[in-house]
């Protein structure tokens, strides 16, 4: 196992002082009165999170680089003073993804760690092995790195848990009406990973193309061999094949594609389609063979935050925070997205004021960050009744190492929740100057 512990030192000296009283980057806080409520994790001068991650193993390469991510904007945020004088600690445990290491870190994480909540838990198989656990002990489990519906679709059931990113539903069914309304005499084929991150995707899918698909497939992770799926697949004589699958099996796909002939049109889901990774992926696992740049020129995908390369101030703001302070290498897409979690924790920080507990920040959360700015393309559904992330992507072309747009950005919900364009064009949003969140401390 693998433990990474970050901590930047306090403040020092007057500036310390000044900034115990203040929000983030000195904006004046505006907690209540003295706390009720579980205050593990949370001292004078800081707050503790943990995280489960894949720093090494199948799912290592990209989703390694998300907990960078997220450690340099809460090394920003604590540069600038924390979040109500208190800095953002974050402690990275290694499961290799795999769920019997995920519960063994998990629970050192809470018993031994107490930390204050998790945050940005990767993975639907891994972080399905925990989640009962957390809501069990009534651990704020917040943002989870998964699409998976288990994270909010049922807040009764699991009141402390959160998704983030939009769940594989509703990116099935946006996916699937774009394929009828501009391939409706396509033969659809199925790539899926044999969890809910396929199983939610065809459930979309199926809404608007069910008469379409021809073929299913399923892979198990772990199994590289994809070649009866993908033969499969051809058999049938699927033109467009849409996989819900991570970026390693993207790279698999369409190098089993390439040694059997097959060329269909592809489209995939926003998890397994960057294209820098799936192109070094293809390099290695072809063995220097098959040149992995461009490797995914024309394939379609979806987006819901903004990623490298893309003419945006949260792009900007990400290049500066990288710049100042990050570790080693260039900013990813997967340290976007790290970063973009972050912020959103981060808000949630604040807005819970000084007097911060455990219950209070999922109060916070359900009551108000609908409302919240940040680099999503489209608003959250949190609420009492719904813990589940941002509601709605843009279908995108991907074009060398960028994409560009084929649709706005459009939302729905799970169910038969009608698709529509983006009321709030929360999309047209940008940072603050000072690139912290400048959101009100909810009453």
């Amino acid at each position: 196992m693998t433990t990474i512990r970050w901590r930047s030192a306090l403040a020092a000296g007057t500036a310390a002082v000044v900034l115990a009283g203040c929000g983030a980057g000195g904006r004046e806080s505006g907690g209540g009165e003295s706390a009720e409520g579980d205050t593990t994790g949370v001292t004078d001068s800081t707050i503790s999170f943990g995280t489960h991650q894949p720093l090494t193993g199948v799912a290592a390469p990209g989703y390694s680089e998300i907990n960078t991510g997220m450690k340099a904007y809460f090394d920003y945020v604590n540069e600038a003073g924390g979040i109500h004088g208190r800095e953002i600690e974050l402690t990275v445990k290694d499961d290799g993804y795999n769920p019997t290491n995920t519960s063994k870190v998990v629970d050192e994480l809470v018993l031994q760690d107490e930390v204050f909540g998790i945050v940005g838990g990767l993975g639907t198989p891994t972080h399905t092995a925990v989640v009962d656990f957390l809501n069990q002990e009534e651990v704020p489990d917040l943002f989870v790195s998964s699409g998976a519906q288990l994270w909010g679709n049922d807040p009764q059931e699991r009141p402390w848990t959160f998704g983030w990113q939009p769940d594989y539903e509703i990116e099935g069914k946006i996916m699937g009406q774009w394929i009828k309304e501009n391939e409706p005499d396509a033969k659809v084929g199925l790539f899926l990973q044999g969890d809910e991150l396929g199983g939610d995707g065809e459930k979309g899918l199926r809404q608007y193309i069910d008469d379409q698909i021809v073929e299913r497939v399923e892979y198990a992770s772990g199994n590289t061999d994809v070649g009866p799926q993908i033969s499969k697949l051809k058999a049938s004589g699927a033109d467009l094949v849409v996989g819900f699958n991570t970026p390693s099996y993207t790279a698999l796909s369409q190098l089993t594609a390439r040694t059997l002939g097959y060329d269909p049109t592809w489209m995939y889901t926003n998890v397994g389609s960057d294209p820098k990774l799936v192109g070094s992926l293809l390099s290695k696992f072809s063995e220097g063979k098959v040149e992995g740049g461009g490797a995914l020129d024309g394939a379609m995908t979806t987006e819901y935050i903004p990623g490298v390369g893309e003419d945006s101030p949260w792009v900007d703001l990400w290049e500066k925070v990288w710049k100042e302070q990050g570790g080693k290498g260039e900013l990813t897409n997967y340290r976007v997205y790290g970063m973009s979690m972050a912020y959103l924790t981060a808000s949630a920080l604040q807005a819970s004021g000084e007097d911060l507990t455990r219950e209070r920040i999922v109060e916070v959360i359900e009551q108000d960050a609908q409302n919240w700015p940040g680099p999503h393309l489209a608003p959250f559904r949190y609420s009492e009744d719904s813990h589940l992330g941002i509601s709605g992507v843009r279908m995108s072309e991907i074009k060398g190492q960028s994409t560009t747009p084929l649709t706005e950005v459009l939302v729905t919900d799970i169910g038969d929740a009608e698709i529509t364009a983006d009321p709030d064009d929360v999309a047209a949003t940008e940072p603050p100057e000072d690139g912290l969140p400048d959101v009100e401390v909810t009453e």
